[in-house]
């Protein structure tokens, strides 16, 4: 049977994440839909990233195994027909060796978030990004998030239902840049790790976000890493600003 990786891009808000749900909508079940509309029988998606209710993506990455030898071209636009009117997108189709898989192939992912400060409520981004009143100091942010690059233990930064085997993980990067915007800034966290733990990444902005406000020093960050307990992590921040925004493979499947 033929494999074919996706990339993805989707507005999470509509959804309770990306797995399939019995009684709910998924991005899964939204594109597992589409391929029953080409192929009948049922079909089972798998991804590079299961983002949780209210997530979004610009590169989410899935693949899946299909009957038929499809023009990749093709097979993108028809599963772009039959994914209207929901709020994703198939942005490129590849076909691929059968030894590629989305996620235990990925060596690395790449998550974005947006924050945005200023005090007139967002419009053209409601749903978007998370809207904060209160100035952030950038640079206290940038020292507290040096404190959790490299190899640590997680623990304080990981969801008590996180289902991985060990909450060890080395966090490559986390980069910070402000933009202008009318009246106020946007604030965007660009993080890259080959896995993450569940909530990580917005148990780590909820956390820097107390520190550009002034209500935690950067080096309280280093404290709560070292504690290794979930109960000293910052507030979690929510949903709507995440994004997946990139998988990195050994070759990418859609050059």
């Amino acid at each position: 049977m033929p494999r074919y990786a996706f990339k993805i891009e989707y507005d999470g808000g509509p959804f309770a994440g990306w797995q399939r749900q019995a009684d709910q909508p998924s991005v899964q079940g939204a594109v597992e839909a589409a391929l029953a509309k080409l192929e009948p029988g049922p079909h089972t998606i798998a991804a590079a990233g299961r983002t949780d209710a209210g997530v979004h993506a610009t590169g989410q990455v899935a693949h899946a195994d299909l009957t038929k030898n499809w023009d990749p071209f093709r097979l993108s636009e028809a599963l772009n027909y039959h994914l209207r009117p929901a709020p994703v997108a198939i942005l490129a189709c590849a076909r691929v060796e059968e030894e590629f898989h989305s996620r235990f192939s990925a060596q690395e992912r790449r998550y974005l978030f947006r924050l945005v400060q200023r005090r007139a409520p967002v419009t053209h981004d409601r749903g978007l990004v998370w809207q904060v009143l209160n100035p952030l100091d950038i640079e206290a942010m940038r020292e507290g998030a040096a404190h959790l690059i490299g190899h640590h233990d997680f623990t304080t930064f990981r969801s008590t239902m996180c289902q991985s085997n060990s909450p060890v993980k080395t966090l490559d990067e986390i980069r910070i840049e402000a933009l202008d915007i009318p009246h106020g800034r946007e604030v965007r966290f660009h993080l890259r790790a080959r896995s993450f733990l569940h909530n990580q990444v917005r148990s780590i902005v909820g956390t820097l976000e107390r520190v550009g406000a002034g209500s935690w020093p950067p080096e309280r960050v280093a404290e709560a890493l070292a504690a290794r307990d979930r109960a000293v992590c910052g507030p979690v921040c929510p949903p709507q600003g995440l994004y997946l925004s990139a998988v990195g493979y050994p070759h990418d499947p859609f050059a």
